[in-house]
């Protein structure tokens, strides 16, 4: 065990280094060759700021991944080895899957790219995941469900990989929101697969969580007018999304005769999402309902209205992480004593309780002027 701690803290710490390292290269080439992300009326900022800081994720937790592979061999250290074989299907698809939203992620970023391309890409990104056995084998109760054959779990566990895909990469619209909502999934990720003796899941979530500690320093205290501001870009939230899809997914697939569950899994698996995955929920039936394109951007997410509210940016970001890390913690300790269907519920009523309060605050503040 005390090997897997020293490679999980190197991992995290050769990964923020490395990021913090490269995004300001990044940052030089893109204004010397003027790739900024476009300014228009639903965006936030008003000065060009490069949107390619997704470009060094990829790479450097491969790298990582890799390097601390080669150290435990070449100093004879043969754990990690003998927990990656048990996973070694799983970790190639997930590098697979990672390097095609990459590229797809890259030319996005550069030139655009159509959503039913991105779309696809994603699809075939989850069913590589579900190919190497990361599917729904069970609900454990919800919706009446128990066991699933591979049919049913593998299209569940594919929708789901295109849904927290797309949750990460709609709900990146402010300053580190979508890089904090995500560091506190890898935290989070990375605690539990170590409580649960899965270390090699852990060690990605923390090499993961050092490079976007580093971009979020970028992104959020970085000065615009000084050249050093950075957003992730589709690069970035395509392939942090897919991450965190497998990792949450992951939990689900743990056979739970062989952990003392203490809480109900869906809720261990997915907690520290649920606020982009609701949001997400929420601005895609609103477009339907006001007749718009599903899969096309607008200014109704969370973080919009919070602003229309009159909270400055990074107030809103907080506020928003601080309501994740509450929402994490509290749906474990209340799923404890009550039933799934309930606890879900309550989700919900009060994520449209809070919305339509808002949008109430909102509507007045606008007739008082």
């Amino acid at each position: 065990m005390q090997y897997w701690i020293i490679n999980i803290l190197s991992g995290f710490l050769i990964s923020g280094f490395m990021s913090g390292i490269l995004i300001p290269q990044v940052l030089l080439i893109a204004f010397r060759k003027k790739l900024f992300d476009e300014v228009d009326e639903r965006k936030i900022h008003r000065l060009p700021i490069p949107r390619l800081g997704g470009l060094v994720f990829t790479p450097i937790i491969l790298f990582v991944f890799a390097l601390l592979l080669c150290f435990n061999l070449w100093l004879g250290y043969y754990g990690i080895l003998s927990d990656l074989s048990y996973n070694v299907g799983v970790f190639g698809a997930a590098m697979c899957g990672i390097i095609l939203l990459y590229l797809v992620g890259i030319a996005d970023d550069l030139v655009g790219v159509r959503y039913r391309a991105k779309f696809i890409v994603q699809v075939i990104s989850g069913i590589g995941l579900v190919m190497s056995g990361v599917w729904f084998r069970n609900f454990y109760g919800f919706l009446g469900i128990e066991g699933l054959n591979e049919v049913v779990g593998g299209v569940l566990a594919v929708v789901l990989v295109v849904f927290i895909i797309n949750a990460i990469n709609m709900i990146d619209g402010l300053d580190g929101l979508a890089s904090g909502l995500s560091a506190v999934a890898c935290l989070y990720y990375g605690i539990t697969f170590w409580g649960i003796h899965l270390y090699s899941y852990s060690l990605l979530a923390f090499i993961t969580l050092g490079v976007i500690v580093s971009f979020f320093y970028h992104n959020v205290f970085g000065n615009a007018e000084k050249q050093k501001k950075i957003f992730m870009g589709d690069t970035g939230s395509l392939t942090i999304g897919f991450i965190l899809s497998l990792l949450s997914i992951k939990i689900v697939t743990i056979p739970a005769s062989g952990i003392v569950w203490a809480y109900h899994p869906l809720v261990v698996a997915f907690a520290p999402l649920m606020i982009p995955c609701l949001d997400v929920i929420r601005v895609f039936f609103h477009r339907l309902r006001t007749g718009k394109n599903p899969f096309m951007p607008d200014n109704n997410h969370i973080h919009h209205k919070l602003l229309l509210l009159g909270l400055d940016m990074r107030t809103a970001m907080v506020t928003l992480l601080f309501a994740s890390l509450i929402c994490s913690m509290s749906n474990l300790w209340i799923s404890q004593y009550i039933e799934i269907h309930t606890l879900l519920l309550m989700n919900l009523g009060l994520y449209g309780g809070v919305n339509m309060f808002i949008t109430y605050r909102i509507k007045k503040k606008k007739i008082e002027r």
